[in-house]
């Protein structure tokens, strides 16, 4: 780092008397080896660990990185860690408060670094997303020359936010949201580590799940919770943080909910079933729930989607790209804005008109195949574009749509034992009523009897 005055005399406070700084700056890890979580970008070899020197340098040495991904996954903690771990000159940058000024200090000193002592540096940006196209601009010699190594980190997705000659200078390195686990695992070192709450209080297993809800696979928000609950069992002469004491601390009651048990699957039933009964306060109540009780996202996404087509179909042929589109969304921005996401969706299928015909469809269709109606496809259907499948009688007789004034050929198209089986029966609600009318006038003039 290159502190100034006031920066100095702040770490030197910090040096002397630890618990001065917060329980998330104490428990940062010291080298990559007892980094939580991302282990996938930390085996042997790979371009965190060559940053700390783990490999050679020269024409091979190591590339910048951008960081990607939510909040309190260990982005900051990776690029600390660098900065303690490297005998690399470490500046560090928010692009929050700085500019191209700044950036450009920084580059004009590790050029005479280079130069005059032969010292790399490296630079930390934060929130490189916050920086505009020119300020990123900026970056681009010093990235490209190697006059310094950049280490960004964002929260945004970077083919959104930042430059394509940036990106296409770096590597690409996506962090994933600590596991449950992982914040658990965390979490214990942190009352017992003399670093953090040496064992003045403990923990018991319901007021952990709660913590784990909240946290929501941000380490960095579960140590905060923590500390402020030990400070307030503290206050009142307690030695273990009860689950009232965590749930006013926080200012958020634990809700009943476990997500590997039934609860998880009986609020997950009644989203659905309320968005299939077109309760949109309903469906928004148990989506609240689950929310709150730190549900995968991805996993509310996944059910939105299964809604769109078994409850809605083409009633709204809207509702499934709606649902779609939410289930990417969740998954490039996280919580808290996807709630947001998910609200939109949610409400958008519960109002949408209901029918169910694609899928009776499809279950008449499958089962009928289940007990062998199959049979062979008519010959006329049958690939024609082989040597000898003429001779065969292959493709034979097929008369092609396009051919015809109203686009559509009298033929047979199913196997003989289910030519006159009609599995679709669409509704007439919403859009599905001009596919009713469509289906209606299609069988009529590809002669089909009625079964």
């Amino acid at each position: 780092m290159e502190p100034d005055l006031f920066t100095a005399a702040a770490e030197e406070r910090q040096e002397k008397d630890p618990a001065a700084s917060p329980l998330a700056v104490r428990m940062r890890p010291r080298t990559l080896d007892e980094v939580v979580g991302q282990q996938h970008l930390l085996k042997p070899g790979s371009p965190l660990r060559r940053l700390v020197g783990e490999g050679s340098g020269g024409p091979a040495g190591p590339s910048s990185v951008i960081l990607w991904g939510p909040p309190g996954t260990g982005k900051t903690t990776l690029a600390y860690v660098v900065s303690k771990a490297t005998d690399k000159r470490f500046v560090e940058l928010s692009a929050i408060t700085a500019g191209v000024k700044e950036v450009r200090a920084v580059i004009d000193g590790a050029r005479r670094a280079t130069g005059g002592f032969g010292k790399e540096t490296v630079l930390f940006l934060d929130e490189i997303h916050r920086f505009s196209k020119a300020q990123q601009d900026s970056l681009l010699p010093a990235v490209e020359n190697r006059w310094v190594t950049l280490i960004a980190a964002t929260t945004e997705n970077p083919y959104f936010s930042v430059i394509s000659p940036l990106l296409s200078r770096s590597l690409l390195l996506t962090l994933e949201p600590l596991t449950d686990d992982d914040v658990r695992g965390l979490l214990k070192r942190a009352l017992t580590d003399e670093g953090g709450l040496k064992n003045a209080v403990t923990l018991p297993e319901d007021t952990e799940d709660h913590l784990l809800r909240i946290a929501g696979g941000d380490a960095r928000r579960a140590l905060t919770a923590l500390e402020a609950a030990a400070g307030a069992a503290l206050d009142q002469g307690e030695s273990e943080i009860g689950l009232q004491t965590l749930e006013r601390t926080v200012d958020r009651a634990a809700v009943k909910y476990d997500r590997d048990g039934d609860q998880h699957y009986d609020v997950a039933s009644a989203l659905i079933k309320s968005i299939r009964g077109s309760d949109v306060d309903a469906a928004l109540h148990y989506l609240a729930r689950m929310i709150e009780a730190g549900e995968d996202p991805r996993f509310i996404a996944r059910r939105l989607m299964i809604s769109a087509s078994e409850d809605i179909g083409l009633a709204d042929p809207n509702a499934l790209p709606v649902a779609v589109a939410a289930a990417q969304a969740v998954a490039m921005i996280g919580f808290p804005e996807a709630a947001l996401t998910l609200s939109h969706a949610t409400i958008a299928l519960a109002l949408a008109p209901k029918s169910n015909a694609a899928t009776t469809a499809i279950g008449a269709a499958m089962e009928d195949v289940r007990k062998g109606l199959a049979g062979p496809v008519p010959p006329h259907l049958r690939d024609g574009h082989y040597k000898g499948a003429a001779a065969l009688g292959h493709a034979q007789g097929y008369v092609y749509p396009h051919d015809l004034p109203e686009g559509i050929a009298p033929q047979q198209y199913a196997p003989d034992a289910l030519k006159d089986r009609e599995y679709y029966t669409p509704t007439r609600h919403g859009t599905e009523a001009r596919y009713a009318d469509a289906v209606e006038w299609t069988r009529k003039h590809l002669g089909r009897k009625r079964s």
